[in-house]
């Protein structure tokens, strides 16, 4: 009995090694794959961020030296957007916001839009919507190149008249069937080029501090 009792002990250790190392393995599997998970996302994010602006331009962590901002009438919705600061040898160079055009056709519509220190708009993209395949997803850069027709311009190259689509008296061109989708982003577009010449000096005095998480202050610029 005692012989038996021994190899029963026995038995029951081996099963209990095996599992701890089996749980060990998966814990050290587990934290490989959400740090590759991470690295992924990182990767994917830097890469859309260079969608509107150039690398070359600035030398600085655009992951780092964000910040998150509140104005729902300009950026589009009631939670922080996020802004990328870019700078070069420590001077500001551009901001890339994250805002949302709220009246899609069907739906909001999520962008990156970014802007030079002189506040002309290096790119813009869209990262989300869901409009209609054919018509307004032409808003759509693999689609085609109408988004591109907002590099360079800035509140007064059109004039703030000019930031419309045709239809509305602008300058922008629409669709065939689908002047929601284009009338959403321009405007969005153009509010934000409003908020981030309100806010231009408030936004780059954050360069130095952007390393950490910051809160939104009451005038709608993370303090």
């Amino acid at each position: 009995m005692a012989g038996l009792d021994r190899h029963s002990f026995r038995a029951i250790a081996l099963v209990a090694g095996v599992a701890v190392v089996a749980a060990a393995l998966m814990s050290g599997s587990h934290e490989i794959s959400a740090e590759r998970i991470r690295l992924n996302q990182r990767e994917r994010l830097l890469q859309a961020l260079h969608e509107v602006l150039d690398p070359a331009a600035h030398d600085n962590d655009l992951l780092r030296d964000q910040v998150l901002v509140m104005d729902p009438d300009l950026l589009g919705k009631p939670d922080p957007v996020e802004v990328f600061l870019a700078s070069r040898g420590g001077v500001p160079v551009a901001a890339i916001f994250a805002p949302v055009a709220p009246r899609g056709y069907n739906g909001p519509i999520d962008l990156l839009v970014g802007i030079s220190a002189n506040g002309t708009i290096t790119g813009v993209r869209v990262t989300g919507h869901r409009e209609t395949p054919g018509l307004g997803d032409k808003i759509d850069i693999d689609k085609s190149d109408w988004i591109a027709g907002f590099d360079g311009k800035s509140l007064s190259m059109p004039t703030l008249t000019g930031w419309n689509v045709v239809s509305d008296g602008g300058e922008f061109d629409a669709f065939t069937s689908a002047t929601v989708t284009p009338r959403a982003v321009v405007r969005a577009v153009r509010d934000t080029l409003i908020y981030f010449e309100q806010n231009r000096e408030a936004l780059f005095s954050q360069l130095a501090a952007a390393g950490a998480p910051a809160d939104t202050g009451a005038s709608g610029v993370a303090q």
